[in-house]
């Protein structure tokens, strides 16, 4: 009988993740007790993927404010730091926040407007066009943006972010001062010590204050790169892809992560037969089409991934097949003819017409999401997703 199911996503229930736990067999038996409960099989080219959060709490990757705060002190000098283009986030950002601030005396939070990087606006386009305002050259200060714009509370969290973020600098002893900015040069009015939180922009807003004359940038990937009196640490991203733990922690972005995911496909191999692909992910790349929030607040989608998840799709547009070169053909003659053009298709389709419009992504971040969008970031408890049928095309039985 002919296949009739192509790809398909599946969210893995596992046990709840602590410190020090073996994560790479609770994965494969997670997976095997699934698939035999279930009455699944695993296949070769099956794709097994942890969140990230998992992998950080089973490394113990976690670090308090007092680390977040003397690590700041001593790099950035403890006065006044300017803290610049951070995104609106209870979650992400303001714990990070509060260390930011503990280890200063002075606090110059610049935002960008009317939204931050990933999308949470401060106020809406509309707004900005209404006042006359031109956002890539126009500063304001509180006032300013208060006559301007009043209270703004986000619409998802209802959080008016300029009061929250101001209270819990001042909350740390740190005085605070708002300034509302998209180029990073105008910071250096107030500070010449500035923390660059952007995530996918930093390396250009690094090079753009210290070309303007900064004398001390970092940005969060610069901080809590080794360990502070014992805390947690990512060599790579510093505090960057962190999350709130506790009101006085973080967790960090997990550490190397290379040897689960071969640890995982090497399990898999043993006690299946199976080659799987394997990867950790984090957010997945997709933009949500109300609130025109990205998702993408890690600074990566794949953390690790074994080495046959490189690369990108080499995929036929079958429409465009359909709608052109087999325009006159119709049931079996048309699906006979566009099977054989698919398996007679290049190795590298790139700058080919009969592949415009598929998508031009790393298979990485294409998964990875897919993975985030399974399982969600509340309470469904599957941390582990299965991916079958990803690599297959409409030839495949």
């Amino acid at each position: 009988m002919e296949r009739k199911v192509g790809t398909v996503s599946r969210g893995i229930r596992c046990p709840i993740i602590r410190e020090g736990d073996n994560l790479a067999d609770i994965i494969v038996t997670s997976v095997l007790e699934a698939a035999e409960s279930e009455g699944f099989s695993l296949h070769d080219r099956d794709v097994i993927a942890a969140t990230e959060s998992i992998v950080a709490r089973a490394q113990g990757n976690y670090a308090s404010i007092d680390a977040i705060a003397e690590d700041v002190r001593e790099k950035l000098g403890g006065e006044t730091i300017g803290v610049i283009f951070p995104i609106l986030s209870r979650n992400r950002f303001a714990v990070c926040l509060k260390g930011i601030a503990r280890g200063a005396k002075k606090i110059v939070l610049m935002l960008s407007y009317p939204s931050d990087e990933v999308g949470n606006e401060l106020v809406s386009l509309d707004q900005v066009d209404e006042a006359g305002i031109n956002p890539y050259s126009d500063v304001l200060d509180v006032a300013r943006y208060r006559e301007l714009f009043g209270e703004n509370k986000h619409r998802f969290t209802g959080v008016d972010y300029v009061s929250y973020y101001s209270e819990l600098i001042r909350e740390q002893g740190a005085e605070a001062e708002v300034i509302f900015a998209n180029n990073p040069r105008e910071i250096l009015n107030y500070t010449k010590h500035v923390l660059a939180c952007d995530i996918h922009t930093r390396a250009r807003t690094k090079r753009i204050l210290k070309n303007a004359g900064a004398e001390v940038v970092l940005g969060l990937d610069d901080i809590l790169t080794s360990p502070v009196d014992g805390s947690g640490c990512n060599e790579r991203f510093g505090l960057l892809g962190s999350n709130k733990s506790t009101e006085e922690s973080v967790k960090l972005f997990p550490r190397e992560c290379t040897g689960l995911v071969e640890d995982v496909q090497k399990q898999i191999l043993e006690k299946t037969g199976k080659h799987v692909e394997v990867m950790v992910y984090g957010d997945g790349a997709f933009k949500d089409p109300v609130g025109k929030i990205w998702e993408l607040a890690d600074p990566c989608v794949s953390v690790a991934n074994t080495k046959g998840l490189e690369g990108t799709p080499n995929e036929l547009k079958l429409k465009y097949l359909a709608d052109n070169d087999f325009k006159d053909l119709s049931g079996k003659e048309l699906k006979d003819a566009i099977s054989r053009r698919i398996q007679e298709k290049k190795e590298n389709l790139v700058g080919d017409m009969v592949s415009q419009g598929t998508t031009p992504r790393r298979i990485t971040d294409l998964i990875g999401s897919l993975c985030d969008l399974t399982s969600g970031s509340g309470d469904k408890g599957t941390p582990v997703i299965l991916v079958q049928g990803y690599f297959d095309n409409y030839t495949q039985g």
